[in-house]
């Protein structure tokens, strides 16, 4: 048979399978298919016979002759998922608008031609081990909301380009091996969550390098550094925030703490001056131990249900607002062990509910009430008295 016969027999067959599908996506899907395996104990594959409509296909939806959506894997929870690599042949899906592939074993690079996918509004394939670099075409792609790459092995910088989507909501890169700085999203005016935690980001952040749009951000466990009053005082619209663990330096700004925020995690930073919020904060976890915050303990904190002021330099008197919420159960936990605190007006008699904590251990004072510490409070109840006199 020549090649002319068995090209003409082939479409024949492609128009017998696929109904109405496009020639080029039954191809893609086919090299896709190839280049992908069910890990034991997944059988998602087991529906995908090219002899039938692909449009059936586990994880495929089409409109009209092209496939708009792929979802690789069983979404089920627990599911094995699938292993090999993500073949370069997706880009010839050029109608797609949602890609995701449920956490597995799929390993080495992102094909550098999802940069083709000019459509793509959702791009989720985390919990992989996906390595490599972000390919930077994706700044390219104009429609794109959602990028969830968390939890692979992905290297290399931030693509600056992926800061200048114009429709992008959600940036979810936590738990690769990024590195180099925080790229500037002023002009991503509808991006609401930002999540880089847990990589090896460095440098500072300029005040107007993120967008007011911002709801959730979390940039924990980075090397980033720099003081932070500027930017923070222009995200008021954030309800979580978490910038621990990082060398963040300079004062935390006052109108932080009337943020819409439910948690406020700023532990193990190098923050420092007083704590000075404007009103009654209602914030339910406010951490902010681990850093270099001096001054009074402010009574406008009293409202927290949990509060991390530990391993700080605050100084003076507890104020009788802590000591009237702790019994009264308004606070679970109130951590202020590791100050230079003189004293805090509580009865030694005082019975403190099951369902709080409280430590005052290691300050300029004798702990008026013995309370049960965590672990790392040390054994020591009562700080060296020279450290107090230099203060």
């Amino acid at each position: 048979m020549d090649i002319a016969s068995y090209s003409l027999l082939f479409m024949c067959f492609l128009q017998s399978v696929r109904g109405i599908l496009d020639p080029n996506d039954f191809l893609a899907l086919q090299s896709i298919r190839k280049s992908l395996h069910d890990v034991p104990g997944s059988n998602f594959f087991a529906s995908w016979d090219f002899t039938a409509d692909p449009c059936n296909f586990a994880g495929v939806f089409c409109a009209a002759d092209r496939v708009i959506a792929l979802n690789l894997g069983d979404p089920r929870a627990g599911s094995p998922g699938l292993t090999g690599k993500l073949d370069p042949s997706i880009s010839k899906l050029s109608a797609l608008a949602d890609f995701t592939v449920v956490p597995g074993r799929i390993y080495g690079p992102l094909p550098q031609s999802l940069s083709q996918l000019k459509n793509l509004r959702f791009l989720g394939v985390s919990r992989n081990f996906i390595s490599g670099e972000i390919p930077s075409g994706l700044g390219q792609l104009r429609n794109l909301r959602t990028i969830d790459l968390s939890y692979n092995q992905l290297a290399g910088t931030i693509p600056p380009s992926i800061g200048t989507l114009p429709e992008l909501a959600n940036l979810i890169l936590c738990h690769n091996r990024l590195s180099g700085s925080v790229p500037s999203f002023a002009s991503a005016y509808t991006l609401t969550r930002l999540e880089l935690k847990h990589n090896t980001l460095s440098g500072s952040l300029a005040p107007d390098s993120l967008p007011p749009s911002l709801q959730y951000l979390s940039l924990s466990w980075n090397r980033l550094s720099g003081p932070l009053d500027r930017l923070l005082t222009r995200l008021s619209r954030l309800n979580f925030l978490d910038l621990s663990l990082n060398q963040f330096t300079g004062p935390i700004p006052a109108q932080l703490f009337s943020f819409p925020l439910a948690n406020l995690q700023l532990e193990r930073n190098q923050f420092s001056g007083p704590v000075q919020p404007v009103n009654e904060v209602t914030i339910q976890t406010v951490d902010l131990s681990y850093n270099r915050l001096s001054g009074e303990v402010s009574p406008m904190l009293a409202s927290v249900q949990n509060l991390y002021l530990n391993n700080n330099w605050f100084t003076g008197q507890v104020p009788g607002s802590y000591v009237e919420r702790l019994l009264a159960s308004g606070i679970q936990i109130l951590y202020l062990q590791h100050n230079y605190l003189t004293g805090i007006a509580i009865s030694p008699t005082a019975e403190i509910p099951v369902s709080s904590t409280l430590c005052l251990q290691y300050n300029c004072m004798v702990p008026p009430i013995q309370t049960a510490c965590p672990f790392n409070a040390g054994k020591q109840k009562i700080r060296p008295a020279q450290q107090c006199n230099r203060r």
